[in-house]
């Protein structure tokens, strides 16, 4: 195993364990983000959730380093089962510059995540579906029926988090998207 995955070894899933520093390492000599990146492959529960969450914080900060990445982002890691992943990859798909088949891949990923058992799950995705929606009009009118519905039906996470993007959503001029 790579050193820079020893790092992310070690506890449970309640705990990320020493992440932040494989993000400041990773900063330091990006060099090490493909190693992070395939970690979210790994067959420890424990690495992949930590991998990515470290791959999630460094492109808030660089999201030109999953460029080369977005394939296998797309296809690969967002097929991942693992809830903790899956909130990660909702929160990097808007960080992404995708084509028009992507985006439509990215949307169904999404989508599909509004199913899972994982209430962080569902409000990352429902995130990612407003980002994406706010520039395109296509895609706003359904996202915000789902929100709607959601605002009304989900868990009071889901609730909440829903009424917070329809606000933020409808306060926007919609004619300029």
């Amino acid at each position: 195993m790579n050193d820079i995955l020893k790092k992310l070894k070690g506890g449970d899933r309640r705990s990320i364990g020493r992440a932040n520093e494989v993000v400041d390492d990773v900063l330091g000599d990006p060099a090490l983000f493909d190693a992070v990146f395939q970690g979210m492959f790994n067959d420890d529960p424990v690495v992949r959730m930590r991998a990515a969450d470290a791959i999630e914080k460094i492109t808030e900060r660089h999201p030109e380093y999953l460029r080369p990445y977005k394939t296998a982002l797309l296809r690969q890691v967002a097929a991942v089962e693992q809830q903790e992943v899956r909130w990660h990859v909702a929160q990097m798909i808007p960080r992404l510059e995708l084509s028009e088949e992507e985006h439509r891949q990215a949307i169904e990923i999404l989508w599909g995540y509004l199913a899972d058992k994982s209430n962080i799950v569902k409000t990352f995705s429902m995130q990612a579906l407003a980002d994406l929606a706010a520039g395109d009009a296509v895609l706003l009118p359904q996202v915000l029926e789902l929100l709607e519905e959601l605002a009304d039906t989900g868990s009071p996470a889901v609730q909440k988090r829903g009424r917070k993007l329809l606000k933020k959503l409808k306060s926007k001029d919609l004619d300029a998207l």
